[in-house]
Order: C-alpha cells, then structure tokens, then sequence
C-alpha cells in the first residue's frame, strides 16, 4: 500500500488518510475519492491531501477484517459486519470462552497491520458480549499477510455455553450461628446457580459436624453438582467438611486455591460428580474464586487440581478493605 501527501488532481482512486473540513464540505477519513469530490475539495482551494492506494497485493480493512473474525470463530460465536477496519465476534450464548493464546500470540506477530484481541482464556460472557475483535490498523493489509495469520487464527476461539444443573447444596450451621447467616448464604449460591442458567439447589442445613454432613451426603438425591457451604472455615484436609466428604465415600482432590478472595475452596468428587466446599465469601455475591470453578462446571468444562492452580496469575480479584494488613506484611 502506498501512503503519503500528493498533488489534488492525482489523488482520484486514492483512500482519504485523514478527514477534512473546508468551507462546510466534510469528507470523513476511509472514502474512496471520486471525481466529484476532487471536484468539491478543488473548489475549496485545497491543493494536496494525504491518501492511502492499495497496490495489487492488498486487501482493503473491512475484508481484511472479516477473514480474520471468521478464520478465529468457532462453535457459538457470531460475526458482526466489518465496519472501518474492524470485525467484532460476539457470543451467541452465555458461556465461557476459551482461547487458544499461542495462536493469537502467533497470529499477532506475523504483521502489524493485522491485530486480534480477545478477552482471557476462560472468560465468561453473557450473550452478545464481545468476544474478539479483528482490527486492520492502516487501510488494507497484504494478502499474503492475511493468509498467514487466518491459518494461524484456524477456529482459535470458542464458547462453551452454560448448561442447566441439578444441585445438591448442604448449608452447616455452627454452634450459636444466626439463622440469617445460613439463610443469606443459601440464597446467594442460588442466585450464583441462577446466573447460570440452573434452578435452585435441593438444600437442606446440618449441625457443622462430621457426623452430619456425612449423613446427609449419603441421603442427597442424584444431581450434576453438589456443594456444601460450611458454618466455619475450612482449614485443613482433615477439617470437617472435606473429612465428611472422604468418609461417605467422596474424593479430594484439591484444597486451597491461588485466588483471593476464594483461597478455602475445597475441590472433589461425589459419586462421579463434582463436589465443592466452598469458601466462606461465597456468601456474598461479590467475584471470587468459586466462580470460577462453578462457571468452568457449568459449561461442562473439565476443571481438576492443576487447572486451580493456573488460576493464580489474575487470581488476584480484589484487596478486601477490613483485612490488608497480612499483604501488607
């Protein structure tokens, strides 16, 4: 592509770098000049002007765009219409997306003038939210640019659509434990299940003991997911609820999680099925650690012990304002 300032009257043909203003007369940046407007900018007294010319190799941006988006779209992604160089792939569903990073990374290295962003691997998104947009930087791109990154870019993204759940939730209550602690925990994990696409748990609350979480995971009825939320912290393998777990005949397979707020979380499985006991802050419905697990569940997504613990780059979610000291130390 050729770029630079020439004289008015050879500019015919040529893309309009900049856009320009002159005597009432507006000719936005992108138009592909004409005879009248040469006519229109020569009456204002303009005598050069800076425009772009694709040359026999080029790609104009719109096109450049769209074979970028649709060479990255995979299964349920849709593709909006270029527009001034850019593509935009949009979820078709609420899901959560996942990336492949070395094929972007890759894609973005092969020329300047192509670009693809993305959110990040695992990112959840709601229906119609972005998920990638294609963006040709100057005015065209080469072909054999655009051929290259579309091979790399080969379905890079796609979104795995939440599914409904069956859940089990087991609530504990400790000793001298307020009845609206339990309550409001119980109700935020059902506004968490809710926002993804699943009805409300079977639940049922037990004295926080071994004893009775272990008869009441033997007595939940069958369901894709069960989840204990505990009146105390969970602090060890050996704790309460990951004990109770292990007794009934569960599996632990991870405890602790490089995310904060989120660290207590506890991952196993229960005849077959995921198992999580959850952490404390779950009770609120603010992001935590949890989430992340119970999106990935939700799309059918496979998380175990080594997916958690790629989870700490970014696992900073938040500082909590009433706890920064031990950070700070």
């Amino acid at each position: 592509m050729d770029f630079g300032t020439v004289s008015l009257d050879t500019a015919e043909g040529g893309i309009l770098a900049h856009s320009l203003r002159s005597n009432g007369f507006v000719l936005k940046k992108g138009t592909l000049l004409t005879s009248e407007h040469i006519a229109k900018l020569t009456a204002s007294g303009i005598e050069t002007i800076c425009i772009a010319r694709l040359s026999v190799d080029d790609i104009e941006e719109d096109k450049a765009a769209l074979s970028l988006a649709m060479a990255a779209q995979g299964a349920n992604l849709t593709c909006d219409k270029p527009f001034t160089g850019r593509c935009n792939l949009r979820a078709a569903s609420s899901g959560v997306l996942r990336v492949a990073a070395q094929a972007v990374n890759a894609a973005n290295a092969v020329d300047e003038a192509l670009t693809l962003a993305t959110p990040p691997d695992y990112a959840r998104l709601n229906e119609g939210q972005l998920a990638a947009t294609a963006k040709v930087i100057p005015y065209a791109a080469r072909n054999s640019s655009v051929e290259r990154v579309t091979d790399l870019l080969d379905n890079a993204l796609t979104l795995h659509p939440f599914q409904p759940m069956t859940t089990a939730l087991i609530t504990t209550q400790a000793d001298g434990q307020k009845d609206s602690i339990i309550t409001k925990g119980a109700e935020a994990v059902s506004t968490r299940l809710a926002s993804l696409g699943s009805p409300r748990p079977d639940s049922v609350t037990v004295p926080h003991s071994e004893r009775a979480i272990v008869d009441a995971l033997q007595n939940v009825p069958p369901a894709d997911l069960v989840l204990i939320l505990g009146g105390s912290a969970t602090s060890d393998r050996r704790d309460v609820a990951p004990a109770a777990v292990s007794a009934a005949g569960g599996t632990i397979e991870r405890f602790g999680m490089p995310v904060d707020p989120g660290n207590l979380l506890v991952l196993g499985q229960f005849r077959g099925k995921p198992l999580v006991v959850l952490p404390g802050c779950a009770r609120s419905l603010a992001l935590n650690g949890a989430d992340w697990v119970l999106e990935r569940i939700a799309a059918r997504l496979p998380v175990n012990a080594t997916d958690i613990a790629a989870m700490g780059v970014g696992g900073l979610l938040k500082e909590i304002p009433t706890r920064p000291q031990p950070r700070e130390r």
